[in-house]
């Protein structure tokens, strides 16, 4: 199980903490943040690895990139790519 793990560490980026997030999970859905490349089996798949779980369904989203002006200096907020996973009922991710 440990190979698997590491296979996905790099699929997996950080779980999205926000209020629809939370709302959401709930009811069983679950959303992370993912790397650019990462496909919905990829994604799948390290969630099986990590939390030993098989989601129903996956479904991605991608942020774009927005150009931001913080106190007079410009900057990038970058964008970030998605992903809502979607568990049977009575399923939960810790």
């Amino acid at each position: 199980m440990e190979n698997l793990k590491s296979k996905y560490a790099h699929v997996l980026l950080r779980p999205r903490v926000t209020e629809k997030a939370t709302a959401m999970s709930i009811q069983g859905v679950y959303a992370f943040e993912v790397a650019e490349k990462a496909t919905k089996k990829d994604v799948s798949d390290a969630i099986r690895a990590y939390y030993e779980i098989t989601p129903v369904q996956v479904r991605m989203a991608r942020n774009p990139a927005k150009r931001v002006i913080v106190r007079g200096k410009k900057g990038i907020k970058p964008g970030v790519k998605k992903a809502y996973v979607y568990l049977k009922k009575g399923d939960k991710i810790e």
